[in-house]
């Protein structure tokens, strides 16, 4: 259990209440400090031999992601872990992103994490407000009050919504969750070209780059930690959270990558599902004589598209192919440091090809710029083709048609989301330690969770799972150690119950049994039926691995037998009431969840003001607008840049001066861009600057009449003619005096290029209430359209 202290020896300290108390020691009665001894200098140090740990989690890709489970994507850094430690093929996640990431790290069960949902559908009841509970410590707290030095890269997205600002709390980012580093983004996804990012609180202003990628940032980040880690302090063991944003839409990745894959994917999703399954049942992934689960209805036959279907859909995937190989290859980056560093063989990394099944929310056909979608604006083949050559970079933000999700989930039928069905939750996983584990390029059987990854570390770290933490009672830890099964590939189950759901979807498995419901499809904006009427399949996952063989007709007594429990294990895990509300739980008004912006009408800013998502500001859509600007141009100087912007290039607005003329820009989705500018330049001195939009009502994504106005007086009027109704940005911001990752106006551009060249004291954005018709008639649209842009976090 290791020891503390490194001038004498201490009795083992009791590491189940951390952090472990500073022994006191007694006031001194010697005069001359020459003629005393000093005590023994306190230290909490990691057990002897504790291992390093690293956790890999790549966002949406499903159970056939990688090489070694039989898909068509080289995967060599997973494909060398796996040859030379374990894969489990019975490994499962939550079915989607918060939920699986608050479980893999502490333990519990995500609805006992209050996160049953994604962060963006926390509602009023326990279980489901998006709030990390202090009574579910992350296992990277344990260890940093162990003697770890800890550090997470990448996606966090377990920090609520309304949290996700300047102004707090702080206690659910990932600084207060465990980690001494975070270098990432906060939400579900991120421009990869141009994203928001922090480094612990502080967020990062981009370099100047063409080629810059932020997976590519992120592993850099990560590796000077590792260096700068085994330099200092060398005896220290650490733990790293590497989760980038890859595979998740959108899928950006340099030219050079893609290149690789031209034509490999013109046989099509069927044949590839095929050929995928062959390979399973050759690899002993799957047992000889799985059969294929059928697609889903909506999925149509390849051999049924169009020859410009085709060609694009194909496309689409070659994208998606490289920035898995080019994730594979970054992860790899990561892993040869830590080998650099000696400490290869000590280093327990545990590699999970997925947080849940691959993303089927690209829809029928995919999207060239996903923002659309969100925005009911569709987007067709014929336009998505002329600019197929573009997929992936910087001037778009694709995502792929669902086709392509049922493949790598072979040989499943569902997709990411579907809670019921493996095809959403089953993923690949291997563990690599060669100083604990034996056995070498072996497959394991047993069912395992995420929630089964922190015990496992605290039993090869030495340490016991704490009863009290930051002085909080602690719920133990649903999870159970995987290390049983290391060395053993025939040691029987010490998982053996686990219940799933998400949104309604919901299921029990129980000692290979499998009791399921489908109660809503990822592409599908409602439930199929009230969850009173839920119809429920039964299978037996022992003799029927794809699960195609439903058993509850012959069996009734056992799906009776595993409801129960579903509603048993329900209730003890904070999962009731079920909530497969779809529209009401994206709008905090609806659900009871806190909004920053509440009864808000008007918001006064300046200068310095950045990095405000969505969730945390005024919400401008639909509505009249003011915006008023106090302005200070310095004598000598001709004022340039941003005054006020939201969102990017794949749709925004912005306030800016150029060249010192005034002007408003609405970009709608990247697609049409209106502008509104003054003839006359701006005075050096101080200036009120003003911007009236004149809403058209009638409706939402309407247009209307925008006037310029300097020191009261009109300078320009102009029309907008269509506006977005919904979003703007999955994390783009709000920024003043500067324009942060994609530009809303491309000649004035973005980051330090679009700095403001005076000062900007004051700024305030106010809007005119709707009237109640068209409030309500937002939510509802709202709350669909939102909908969509939660299933693709």
């Amino acid at each position: 259990m290791g020891s503390l202290g490194t001038t004498s020896a201490h009795a083992a300290p009791d590491r189940t209440v951390l952090p472990i108390p500073e022994p006191s020691n007694p006031n001194s009665t010697v005069l001359d400090v020459r003629k005393a001894t000093p005590p023994d200098r306190f230290e909490v140090k990691a057990p002897a031999g504790a291992p390093n740990v690293i956790i890999v989690l790549i966002d949406d890709l499903g159970f056939a992601g990688t090489s070694t489970y039989g898909g068509p994507i080289a995967t060599p850094t997973f494909d060398r872990l796996a040859s030379q430690g374990l894969i489990y093929n019975n490994f499962h996640t939550t079915a989607v992103s918060s939920p699986t990431r608050t479980a893999i790290k502490s333990g519990r069960n995500h609805h006992v994490n209050n996160m049953g949902g994604i962060i963006e559908t926390g509602t009023a009841f326990p279980g489901n407000t998006g709030q990390i509970p202090n009574e579910v410590a992350p296992v990277a707290e344990m260890l940093r009050l162990n003697g770890y030095s800890t550090a997470a890269f990448g996606k966090w997205h377990e920090t609520a919504a309304w949290e996700a600002s300047v102004s707090g709390p702080f206690d659910r980012w990932p600084t207060r969750q465990g980690f001494d580093k975070f270098y990432g983004f906060l939400g579900g996804e991120t421009n990869q070209w141009a994203p928001f990012i922090y480094d612990g609180t502080h967020q990062v202003e981009l370099p100047e780059d063409p080629k810059y990628h932020f997976l590519t940032d992120m592993t850099d980040q990560s590796v000077a930690w590792v260096k700068y880690q085994k330099a200092l302090t060398p005896d220290r063991p650490f733990f790293i959270y590497y989760a980038p944003g890859a595979v998740h839409a959108p899928h950006h990745v340099p030219q050079e990558w893609i290149d690789r894959w031209k034509g490999k994917f013109d046989q099509g999703w069927d044949k590839m599902r095929a050929e995928i399954l062959a390979r399973q049942i050759k690899l002993g992934i799957v047992p000889e004589g799985t059969k294929l689960a059928p697609k889903p209805e909506a999925i149509p036959d390849w051999d049924t598209l169009s020859a410009d279907q085709k060609r694009l859909f194909a496309r689409q995937f070659e994208v998606f192919a490289a920035f898995l190989e080019m994730t594979d290859h970054e992860v790899g980056r990561l892993l040869q440091a830590v080998k650099d560093t000696g400490q290869g063989d000590n280093t327990m990394v545990f590699y999970v090809a997925g947080d849940n099944g691959t993303s089927a929310e690209g829809g029928a056909n995919g999207m060239f710029n996903e923002m659309t979608y969100f925005n009911g604006v569709p987007e067709k083949v014929e336009d998505m083709l002329k600019s197929v050559d573009k997929w992936g970079g910087p001037e778009t933000y694709p995502h792929m048609a669902a086709g392509w999700a049922v493949a790598l989930d072979t040989p499943y039928q569902w997709t990411k989301q579907v809670a019921s069905d493996p095809g959403g939750t089953k993923v690949g996983m291997a563990v690599y330690w060669p100083k604990g584990i034996k056995s070498k390029g072996e497959r394991r059987t047993q069912f395992h969770h995420v929630i089964d990854v922190a015990p496992t570390i605290l039993e090869a770290a030495g340490l016991p799972e704490p009863k009290m933490v930051n002085g909080v009672q602690q719920r133990p830890m649903d999870g159970v150690s995987m290390a049983y099964s290391f060395n053993d590939a025939k040691a029987k189950d010490k998982h053996s119950t686990q219940y799933f759901e998400m949104f309604g979807n919901r299921a029990m498995y129980h000692e290979g049994w499998f009791a399921r419901t489908i109660h809503k499809a990822p592409w599908e904006m409602k439930p199929r039926r009230p969850l009173t009427e839920d119809i429920w399949e039964l299978y037996d996952t022992r003799n029927d691995f794809s699960l195609v063989n439903d058993l509850a007709a012959k069996n009734p007594e056992k799906l009776a037998e595993l409801q129960a429990l579903f509603m048993k294990e329900a209730e003890k895990n904070k999962a009731l009431p079920l909530d497969d509300r779809v529209f009401e739980r994206v709008n905090a008004e609806l659900v009871n969840r806190p909004d920053l912006m509440a009864g808000r009408t008007s918001i006064t800013l300046a200068e310095g003001m950045t990095g405000m998502t969505e969730n945390v500001f005024l919400n401008i859509k639909n509505k009249s607008k003011i915006i008023t600007a106090e302005v200070e141009v310095p004598e000598g100087k001709t004022a340039n840049g941003i005054i006020i912007a939201q969102g990017g290039r794949f749709g925004g607005w912005a306030l800016y001066v150029k060249d010192g003329t005034l002007a408003y820009a609405y970009n709608f989705l990247g697609l049409q861009s209106f502008t509104i500018a003054a003839t006359e330049k701006l005075k050096p001195g101080r200036s009120t600057l003003r911007f009236d939009f004149a809403y058209d009502g009638g409706g939402l994504g309407k247009g209307g009449t925008g006037s310029l106005f300097v020191n009261d007086t009109k300078v320009a009027e102009g029309r907008v003619d269509r506006t977005q109704p919904m979003i703007f940005s999955a994390d783009e911001t709000a920024d003043v005096g500067i324009d942060l990752a994609t530009p809303v106006v491309e000649s004035i551009g973005s980051e330090a290029k679009s700095k403001f060249t005076g000062r900007i004291p004051k700024v305030t954005v106010e809007v005119k209430e709707m009237k109640n018709a068209e409030k309500a008639l937002e939510n509802k649209l709202r709350t669909e359209t939102t909908q969509k842009k939660v299933m693709a976090d």
